[in-house]
């Protein structure tokens, strides 16, 4: 995969969009016997003010020329959310004419700034940060301590996303490896919407959807949301369970690079077993010194 189709892309995600709307959350009454839930296409027209040409126009996959007013209008009669209207936004803006001042959007970054990795070295809890991709670029010990499943095995290439559908261990490893299974592929769809041309992001969503029937029929279902904040908890081999509340950082500096911090959760022996996990950590790195 060399790129994302930006007209396919378009297309099913309005189409998708469209099909989870019935006609009584439209506020459209009556409308005869229909052969889907969804609305039809003559009604997101209406409800967006559009014609029904144009419209049609827009769910063929071309956005190019489409005015913001018009996608706004767009998300509110399709009842976007937040995620799924910057989505529609992007789609667009990666749709446009690409002119002599056109400049490509870089690729996401495969390394962190010095002063970053001290930033994540002065945070007490688990921290690290990724990119676009969810490659895992750098973290805090304890936060390596806790992530040593998929950071120190090669076959996961220090890529969660990897690790989450094509490793067995990643079901037992996250406790609810669903919810986050589908907010890896809804982050991945931003991120393609944003940034069709990263080879390398097109190229790991190429062996995702290749490699594993559970992550194509996901991505199939073309939903977006962001990744800001929430709830994580995982298996962890030596330790056991360990429930956190994470908040994703975005770095100004680092376009593209989020910074995760996850702080132990409250009434859980969360804080407890990590301090036993830092103590395990710090004796095999003083038995590797000794070495």
């Amino acid at each position: 995969m060399t790129e994302i189709d930006n007209r396919g892309e378009v297309r099913e995600f309005l189409q998708t969009r469209r099909a989870r709307i019935t006609p009584a959350q439209a506020g459209i009454i009556g409308g005869g016997r229909r052969r889907v839930t969804g609305l039809r296409r003559e009604e997101v027209a209406s409800l967006a003010g559009m014609s029904v040409d144009y419209y049609a126009r827009m769910e063929r996959g071309d956005l190019s020329g489409v005015s913001p007013e018009i996608l706004d209008a767009l998300a509110r009669a399709l009842h976007l959310d937040d995620a799924e209207a910057a989505h529609l936004q992007d789609l667009a803006h990666a749709a446009g004419p690409r002119g002599p001042g056109y400049k490509r959007p870089r690729p996401s970054k495969t390394t962190i700034r010095p002063a970053l990795q001290r930033l994540l070295d002065s945070i007490g809890a688990p921290a690290y940060i990724t990119n676009a991709r969810k490659d895992f670029l750098a973290l805090n010990t304890i936060g390596n301590a806790v992530f040593a499943s998929i950071v120190d095995d090669p076959a996961n290439r220090r890529n969660n996303a990897l690790f989450t559908f094509l490793n067995p261990a990643a079901q037992n490893f996250y406790t609810d490896w669903e919810s986050g299974a589908n907010s890896i592929v809804a982050s991945l769809h931003i991120e393609a919407g944003r940034n069709p041309h990263d080879k390398a992001l097109t190229d790991l969503i190429g062996e995702l959807v290749t490699r594993s029937d559970v992550f194509r029929h996901r991505w199939a279902a073309h939903n977006v949301r962001f990744h800001r904040t929430g709830s994580k908890r995982v298996h962890h081999p030596e330790v056991g369970d360990l429930e956190f509340d994470y908040e994703a950082l975005e770095l100004p500096a680092d376009p593209g690079l989020l910074m995760f911090t996850m702080t132990p959760a409250l009434d859980t022996p969360t804080e407890d077993r990590l301090r036993l996990l830092g103590s395990l950590a710090a004796t095999r790195a003083s038995e590797q010194t000794n070495v």
